[in-house]
Formats: C-alpha cells, sequence, structure tokens
C-alpha cells in the first residue's frame, strides 16, 4: 500500500472559523459541495472504478434477448450465462466469456441481508434458474400457440408479441425485473452501502491517511462506493455525467430511474440519486463518514421507494389494460408487476436497516397473484391488485394515486 496526497477535483470544502462573542471558543464547521460530476482524481489519476459492476449489468443485458430465442437457447446455454465461468463462450462478448464474474454468485449475496442467510440466499439464487427452466419447458413449446387462460403461448401487445405461461406469466419479466432487486438494488443498498464492507479491516483508517490498494490509485473505501455507483450507473457512455442518457443505459435499475424522471410526482429523484451518490464520494474523499452515510441513507429510501412505486404502478395499469380489452398489455404489465414484488425484499427502510418487506410477505404476495384463481394472472381480480397496491403503498412515503400518474 502506498500513502498519497489526496488532490480532489471535484470537491471543494471550506472550513469557517468563527468566534462566540460569549466564550470565545472558535466553531469549525466544513462544507462539503455537491460534485455536478462524477469525477474524483489523485494525482491526476482518475480513482473511480467499477469495472466488474459493468461487466454483470452487460451480461444481464445478454440475457434478455437470449429468453427470446427458442432455436437457441436451452436450459444449459441460459444457467450458463446466469452462472459463467472464466473462459467459457456463453456470451457474444469476447470480453464478457473471458471474464471471471457471473450473475449467480451476487444475487442476494449481500453481507447485510444473506451473509447470515446463506438457506435463503441459496433459494433466491434457484428462484432464477426457476424461472429459465420455465421459459425453457412451459414457453419455447408453444412459442408458435396462441395464448388462452390456461395455454401458454404468445399473445399480442399491440405491434408487439409476448410469450406468456398458462398462467399468463412473462418468465422474462420475472427474471429481468426479479434480477434488478435481488443483483443491483441487493450489492448496492445492502453491500456496498454497509459499513461492514466499507468500513471493514483498516478501511476506515486507511481512508483517512490516504492509504491506497497495492497498485491501485483508489482506498478500498472508494472503491467500494464506486461499485454501489456501477450498478445504477455503471453501463452509461459517460457515467461522469449518467443523467444525460438515465433510462437507456439498461434495463435495469437505469431504465426505472429515468422513468421516474418522467413522472411529475416523482421527477426530481433521479438528480436526488445522483447528488447523494456523488456527495457520498466527495465526503469520502474529504474524510467525513457522518456525511457518507447520510448520503447512503439518500440512496437507499430512493431506491426502494422507486421498485415499490413500480411496482403498485404495473398492478394499477393493467387494470385500465383489462378495461380496454388489451389482454396482452394487462399479462405483460401485471408480469412485470410480479418481478417488481419480487425485488421487494430486496429494499431497505433506512429507519430500522431491515428489508421493507420480510420474504414471507414477497412470497405470499407473489402465490397471491398466480394462485387466486385457477387461472392465475388472465382473471385476477381487481380487488386483488387493489389490495395488494395499497399494502406496498403503505410502506414508503407515496400513494396509489401518485404511482398511477405515471
Amino acid at each position: 500500500m502506498k500513502k498519497l496526497f489526496l488532490y480532489p477535483l471535484a470537491l471543494t470544502s471550506f472550513i469557517f472559523f468563527s468566534c462566540d462573542d460569549d466564550d470565545n471558543i472558535p466553531e469549525t464547521q466544513n462544507e462539503i459541495t455537491t460534485p455536478t460530476e462524477y469525477v474524483f482524481e489523485r494525482d491526476g489519476e482518475s480513482t473511480v472504478s467499477f469495472s466488474g459492476q459493468t461487466t454483470r449489468l452487460q451480461m444481464a443485458e445478454e440475457m434478455i434477448p437470449a429468453f427470446f430465442d427458442p432455436s437457441s437457447s436451452t436450459i444449459e446455454s441460459l444457467n450458463g450465462m446466469y452462472a459463467h465461468e472464466e473462459g467459457a463462450n456463453n456470451f457474444s462478448n469476447d470480453a464478457l466469456n473471458s471474464s471471471g464474474k457471473n450473475i449467480k454468485s451476487k444475487v442476494a449475496a449481500s453481507i447485510d441481508f444473506f451473509a447470515s442467510n446463506t438457506v435463503e440466499s441459496a433459494k433466491i439464487q434457484q428462484d432464477f434458474e426457476d424461472f429459465i427452466a420455465g421459459q425453457v419447458n412451459s414457453v419455447f413449446p408453444f412459442w408458435n400457440t396462441e395464448a388462452s387462460i390456461g395455454v401458454a403461448g404468445q399473445i399480442a401487445e399491440g405491434t408487439t408479441t409476448r410469450y406468456v405461461s398458462a398462467k399468463g406469466l412473462e418468465y422474462d419479466q420475472a427474471f429481468v425485473k426479479g434480477l434488478l432487486g435481488a443483483l443491483m438494488t441487493d450489492q448496492m443498498l445492502n453491500n456496498y452501502f454497509s459499513t461492514a464492507v466499507l468500513d471493514a479491516g483498516q478501511n476506515v483508517e486507511n481512508n483517512t491517511n490516504d492509504i491506497t490498494d497495492e497498485g491501485k490509485p483508489y482506498t478500498t473505501m472508494e472503491h467500494k462506493w464506486d461499485e454501489a455507483y456501477g450498478y445504477i450507473f455503471g453501463n452509461a457512455p459517460d457515467a461522469a455525467n449518467p443523467l444525460a442518457t438515465v433510462g437507456n443505459d439498461d434495463n435495469y435499475l437505469n431504465k426505472y430511474l429515468g422513468r421516474q424522471a418522467g413522472d411529475p410526482d416523482f421527477e426530481e429523484a433521479p438528480q436526488r440519486v445522483f447528488n447523494a451518490f456523488a456527495l457520498g464520494r466527495a465526503a469520502i474523499v474529504a474524510k467525513d463518514y457522518e456525511l457518507r452515510d447520510e448520503q447512503a441513507e439518500i440512496v437507499r429510501k430512493e431506491i426502494s421507494e422507486m421498485i415499490g412505486i413500480r411496482a403498485v404502478y404495473y398492478l394499477q395499469i393493467a387494470k385500465v389494460q383489462f378495461d380496454n380489452g388489451n389482454l396482452g398489455a394487462a399479462l405483460h404489465d401485471l408480469s412485470e408487476g410480479y418481478g417488481f414484488i419480487y425485488s421487494l425484499r430486496f429494499t431497505r427502510n433506512p429507519d430500522t436497516n431491515a428489508p421493507n418487506f420480510s420474504s414471507e410477505e414477497v412470497d405470499g404476495y407473489l402465490t397471491t397473484m398466480l394462485e387466486s384463481s385457477d387461472n392465475g394472472l388472465w382473471d385476477i381480480s381487481f380487488a386483488t391488485l387493489d389490495e395488494l397496491s395499497n399494502t406496498i403503498a403503505a410502506r414508503f412515503d407515496f400513494t396509489v394515486e401518485e404511482a398511477n400518474n405515471d
């Protein structure tokens, strides 16, 4: 390890000294200006690094079209992408094939929620293999069949063709929206923001003394924070200014943060998330760990609420689609809602530091969606959708009406 003097590009720190007329004791206050860009340097070299997160985002992106390729995709090939092994030819991108990283190892793997809960972690990892098996075994054989109640196959949503199970569920949506929670959200909120990770070992001492990782320009604490950032902005063409393209950089958290920008009730959310990331990183540079943790709490609240909003939105918009006779659109919306509900297990209440929803609650909601009638999503009742929506919204600081205004 080496010790370097620090010259943060995006940090402005002012120290004010004032004298109290009563006791003449000087008061000191540090003010850290929120960086407008996610740019941090040491001796002219960038200290920002999240290549591993970009790799996993790109692996997850390649899995989406593979769900729609019954002529080539098999359980083995999809599981190969999910649990990639270094050197295996699972992806079209050679850089991904040569990577030693994979998706599965980071699913439900946060230190705060799953380090002592390996049984549930294994169950969740298996859920994604079950979504894959469902697509191959229950949907691919009916790829050219017209779907109907109790019959898997294809169904139109406007000019787009959707592919559903006999119960109306799109396994691809369950996989993608579920992964958004089980991988990206869990790793961001419950792993890299955890003080058990940020402050592990000598991290605080080393960061305070500008002792960087061996051969790297960053301290371990800086790097852990950047890895959290990478799970939402790591695939942006300009990760220093990611809000310019937010919503278009991947189909996971980034996409739905972008949706927030288009909703008048939540349009400031993307800026708040970016500001919290940038200020938290600047606080690490300034050794202000209390301010760092305050920014982590802001991101936790915003991302958790975003997942709740999307869950409620899709349950509610499905009612409109049913009323308009757009059955394909209704099933697609419900499938998205199913995946977002799955992801509620990985959200975090900043006041309690516990999940906003227990695994038992989430499992109960998912069972209700598919088992409240013999036909699953095809004829789920509006009363059930409203009950689920109200239950979810009640745990957050938004209303069903606000979530439904998208």
